[in-house]
């Protein structure tokens, strides 16, 4: 089936195919993280209000883990979010996902808690694993300052970020701290990238597979890039993980091997709900300040979100 790039897309689409943008080899890692965060199509002029953002410091096994907490004006229900953003393990930041997390902590009506690991290349895998899995239980452990002390906990990630919810939750998935929910927005499964979708949408669609190849080799550094952590659809034995929210681009390179990976929670038991959003980038979900599109979309997962905390 022909997928077609949303109308409102189509010429980033375009101009990055006529034009590739600069390979980060010829980059400084802070002028790329500059540019990330500067990107026009990611800027939220009217962001969601909070009644509280406080800024947090975590304990991890190797120092102090930068978090932010978001609380709604509005609270639906029990349950706290633990969010990991995205950017290939090298970019992103607290400040570039904060539209985002506040769209969410909103429509879900739930406290966000958005965690900043370390990362690539001054901290190469698996810094980011431990911190994400760290974070995660010390949230779990503080969740009467957060909020509630019964409060269940989601993990939820875009790209690298997903893939670090999937990290989390397998580690986690017999421990006291296991989340109840992983939401998994396109995440990154290896540096592979063998795919019909890769080689279909492999320049210009929110992420070049030569540019995110570079940036594994920053984050792997010679290690194994068979480990489970790094290419989750290595794992074995996932039967324990958390249900899984599961949102694909449809114009994504990586799309393939994220519907695999759905299929491969499936297989060891893991209910799964699998949405795609039709017509979408890879990295389309910072783009809900520019892409009204990308808003609905958001608070469609939001409402899939908001059953998984409150079953009937």
């Amino acid at each position: 089936m022909e997928r077609r790039v949303h109308p409102a897309l189509a010429g980033v689409v375009e101009a990055q195919r006529a034009v590739p943008r600069v390979h980060p080899a010829t980059q400084g890692i802070e002028q790329r993280r500059a540019e990330f965060l500067r990107d026009p199509l990611a800027q939220w002029a009217s962001p969601d209000p909070m009644v509280d953002t406080r800024e947090l410091s975590l304990t991890g096994r190797a120092g102090p883990i930068p978090a932010r907490l978001y609380v709604p004006p509005t609270l639906h229900g029990r349950g706290l979010v633990v969010y990991f953003h995205g950017g290939s393990y090298v970019l992103g930041d607290l400040e570039s996902h904060d539209g985002v997390c506040r769209r969410i902590a909103q429509h879900v009506g739930v406290r966000l808690l958005a965690i900043h690991y370390r990362r690539a290349p001054e901290h190469p895998f698996p810094a980011a694993v431990d911190d994400a899995i760290d974070a995660t239980r010390e949230a779990y452990r503080r969740r009467a300052e957060f909020g509630d002390p019964d409060d269940p906990l989601v993990v939820m990630g875009d790209s690298a970020g997903a893939t670090l919810a999937t990290d989390v939750a397998a580690a986690l998935a017999r421990e006291p701290e296991r989340p109840v929910g992983q939401v998994l927005f396109y995440p990154t499964l290896g540096p592979q990238l063998m795919t019909a979708s890769a080689q279909e949408f492999r320049q210009g669609y929110g992420i070049d597979l030569d540019h995110l190849r570079y940036d594994y080799g920053q984050y792997l550094q010679g290690r194994d890039p068979m480990d489970p952590r790094v290419s989750p659809l290595f794992a074995r034995n996932m039967g324990a993980s958390a249900q899984a929210i599961m949102v694909i681009a449809a114009c994504d390179p990586l799309r393939d091997e994220d519907v695999a990976y759905a299929g491969l929670l499936e297989h060891y038991g893991v209910r799964v709900e699998l949405l795609e959003a039709e017509g979408m980038i890879h990295g389309f979900i910072r783009f809900g300040g520019t892409v009204p599109e990308v808003l609905a979309i958001l608070d469609e997962v939001s409402e899939h979100l908001h059953r998984l905390l409150s079953p009937s």
